[in-house]
């Protein structure tokens, strides 16, 4: 979910070269912007919460940049960090309809990372109204759901799920957790065998063979960054 708010953001720093060895917003956005490109979540995060403290908070890129921090934050598994962050950027101008949809569900994602699966629902569902046409809001309903031991909630969000991104290897990974979740078996290790076959060399293939071969593998809602729509 980075992504979007990288493309957001991108336009105020430095086209191209290195990074130039200032103390200026677009600086740090540059700075920010290659730590991503380096996998380096944690630098980035720090990069652009440094931007968006160096900016006005009127401008309605800072509110992006604080939103963009959390995220990276949470890469860095660092939900503490990611939902301070997260929260100084809804409390903000600038974010618009989808941005302001996917930092609420990144913050709940940071409350589910910190255990407060009651924040985590009731910020989903502040999202639903400018995200609701996003498979991972309805993967993420569906994981959040296993651990509220809700069966309901979780069955009818992962078919959503499943009708937006029916051959996406994450969803169909979950789709196997709920699956299983459910009690049903056969159907989990339909999913996850299905899920090994759109990614086999990566990690949410191997994974999902993983548990294919062994049934009652503890469920996550651990989310991957996801290109911008």
């Amino acid at each position: 979910m980075i992504l979007y708010l990288a493309a957001a953001i991108a336009a105020a720093a430095p086209s191209a070269g290195v990074c130039p060895d200032v103390v200026t917003p677009e600086a740090m956005i540059c700075r920010a912007l290659d730590a991503q490109k380096r996998g380096d979540p944690e630098a980035g995060a720090q990069a652009f919460e440094e931007a968006a403290k160096a900016s006005p908070e009127k401008d309605p890129a800072t509110a992006r940049m604080w939103a963009a921090a959390g995220n990276m934050w949470l890469a860095a598994e660092q939900p503490a960090k990611a939902a301070a962050a997260l929260d100084r950027a809804l409390k903000l101008p600038g974010l618009e309809a989808a941005q302001h949809g996917e930092a609420l569900l990144d913050r709940a994602r940071a409350a589910e990372a910190q255990g407060d699966l009651r924040t985590a629902r009731t910020k989903l569902g502040e999202a639903a109204a400018s995200v609701a046409d996003d498979p991972f809001y309805w993967y993420f309903s569906a994981a959040l759901a296993i651990r509220e031991g809700d069966r309901g909630v979780a069955q009818s969000a992962i078919t959503k799920a499943l009708n937006l991104a029916p051959s996406d290897p994450t969803v169909l990974f979950e789709a196997g957790h709920v699956a299983d979740f459910l009690g049903d078996q056969d159907k989990a290790r339909n999913y996850w065998g299905r899920a090994a076959a759109r990614d086999p060399h990566g990690p949410i293939g191997k994974a999902a063979a993983k548990a294919q071969e062994l049934l009652g593998v503890t469920p996550t809602v651990k989310m991957e960054t996801q290109p911008s729509k």
